[in-house]
């Protein structure tokens, strides 16, 4: 496994053009692969956009080792040395075990299932408020091999995707998820790190980072 910090240049006109369209953005994580991954239940290409302030930033991670050089000129900082970075995973997953704790960072598409009164078949429907989309997380900690403090957890963010996919419109209702978890199932957990959580996974959802807990 490999994890990809790529820093995304907000002023060009290709880099707001990926930044508005999970589809575009994407097709050009996939396109730093010679052959992109297969999705399987233990791993896949995963990403995140983060924006903190001016500074925006690309995670990836994957398998195999992406090669950003298009994506950075197209959309980064062609000027400047480098412009990403990209660590070997596994030592850091391997390090990890039961009753760890961490502070997580997650873009997420919080959904439940039903019927509404244009679709006669159960669907799933975003989360909208704080409280939901919250509840969502702390549902699927256990399963995926953690403990989450709810009184941790703040919704950073949460937008709105409309786009069309096959001919068929698309609405993801997207929220980034920060807080502290512990680790109470380490397999589980590198799984779900490797893997992804929930669904919209090829668009800019499921990916959790994690940073030491500051006092």
């Amino acid at each position: 496994m490999y994890l990809t910090r790529f820093r995304v240049n907000p002023q060009r006109r290709e880099a707001r053009k990926l930044l508005g369209s999970p589809q575009a953005m994407h097709a050009a994580v996939l396109s730093s692969y010679m052959d992109a991954p297969a999705p399987t239940p233990e791993s896949r290409v995963l990403w995140r956009v983060d924006h903190r302030g001016p500074n925006v930033t690309l995670y990836i991670s994957g398998p195999e080792r992406p090669d950003p050089t298009a994506l950075k000129e197209h959309a980064g900082w062609p000027e400047l040395p480098g412009g990403w970075d990209t660590v070997e995973y596994q030592p850091f997953l391997d390090k990890l075990d039961d009753g760890q704790t961490w502070a997580f960072r997650l873009t997420a598409n919080p959904v439940r299932f039903g019927r509404t009164t244009h679709h006669e078949k159960t669907v799933a429907l975003g989360h909208v408020t704080v409280a939901q989309q919250t509840g969502w997380l702390l549902d699927r900690a256990e399963k995926h091999g953690m403990a989450i403090d709810p009184a941790t957890v703040a919704v950073q963010a949460s937008r709105t995707w409309q786009f069309t996919r096959q001919g068929k419109p698309v609405t993801l209702k997207v929220a980034t998820f920060d807080g502290v978890l512990s680790i109470t199932e380490p397999t589980a957990f590198r799984r779900m790190l490797c893997a992804g959580i929930g669904r919209a996974r090829g668009y800019g959802c499921g990916l959790m980072t994690l940073a030491r807990v500051t006092p």
